[in-house]
């Protein structure tokens, strides 16, 4: 396939804006990306949500301007991706999903380095990274790649900030990294935020959605739905359960057997349950099911949707049309 580009005048005040964004690898073989549209605001911290495989970082690849796209255009800061490369490479900092740092330079030696590529240095943009170079400042001399996973991350974030960007696209920053940094993590994605930076981030983690002011739904290279994580769980179209019992597989086995039950699958200790029509004999009559089972245990509460859950059902709707 060949890739075509047309001259785009991006006049928005957009930070970021994707129209009919598609690429293809090994030939048009395979569709990574298909065709696509988002937005993001200035000073947005926005997510793009899915497993592995999904497209995440071909998108990212082709917005900072390291991978051509097949078809469609993208501007970041109104410069377009394909005609303004260099003016979108000074403007941006980029965390790709593999720790990407020199591993044999020390912690000091890498931000310097970086620092030095933009023509700035640690001292000019120190209150953009304090909170976070505080924290890996007493690991100074220690070589990069002797580094936890959570510090990694920490250096590898300083050095995306190093030069004060205008837009921060960060592609799986807490994939392989403790709960405790991962919870860190955001938290310093926060403070960036109210210092006015556009934030892209990626991750496959549905639990990070909440921590976005807007999210995209993406599965299969395909945006299934773009809101914010509020708006997208209230948007879940029927009531939910969460079913349990002591033989939990034998009860999935059973519940997907059940005539009332529309979809059944497993989410922590418990099964997640909807029914093919909401009505109020449904609990009882699930409950007389269990005990003909000889189910020991059984419970069935209705709870509120998850982002996963919202997640799970877009991808089997898409499955069933």
């Amino acid at each position: 396939m060949q890739a075509k580009h047309t001259r785009s005048t991006f006049n928005s005040p957009l930070a970021i804006e994707v129209k009919g964004l598609t690429k293809t690898y090994e030939k048009g073989k395979v569709l990574a990306v298909d065709n696509i549209s988002f937005n993001v605001e200035k000073a947005e911290l926005f997510g793009l949500i899915g497993p592995d495989g999904a497209g995440k970082t071909s998108i990212f690849r082709m917005l900072v301007t390291v991978l051509l796209a097949d078809n469609g255009e993208a501007s970041v800061n109104g410069f377009d991706v394909v005609k303004d490369r260099q003016e979108i490479r000074n403007r941006i900092g980029y965390m790709p999903g593999r720790f990407s740092l020199y591993q044999d330079l020390t912690v000091e030696e890498n931000l310097n380095f970086f620092a030095s590529l933009f023509g700035t240095s640690i001292q000019e943009n120190y209150e953009l990274i304090k909170d976070i170079y505080d924290q890996i400042k007493p690991f100074n001399n220690r070589r990069a790649g002797k580094l936890s996973g959570g510090m990694k991350q920490k250096l590898a974030l300083c050095c995306a900030l190093i030069h004060k960007p205008e837009v921060l696209f960060l592609d799986e920053p807490t994939t392989g990294v403790d709960v405790v940094s991962r919870r860190e993590f955001w938290e310093m994605l926060k403070n960036l935020k109210k210092q006015g930076i556009t934030i892209l981030v990626s991750t496959p983690y549905m639990d990070e959605a909440n921590l976005c002011d807007r999210i995209a739904l993406i599965q299969n290279g395909k945006i299934m739905s773009v809101d914010t994580p509020g708006k997208i769980i209230d948007a879940y179209p029927s009531k939910l359960y969460g079913v349990k019992a002591d033989n939990i597989y034998q009860l999935l086995t059973d519940l997907r057997a059940n005539d009332l039950v529309k979809s059944s699958y497993p989410f922590g200790e418990y099964l997640h349950v909807t029914f093919k029509n909401d009505n109020e004999q449904n609990v009882d009559e699930l409950k007389n099911y269990g005990t003909q089972k000889e189910h020991s245990h059984f419970e069935i509460k209705q709870i509120r949707p998850s982002i996963e859950d919202g997640f799970i059902r877009m991808m089997n709707s898409k499955m069933d049309s």
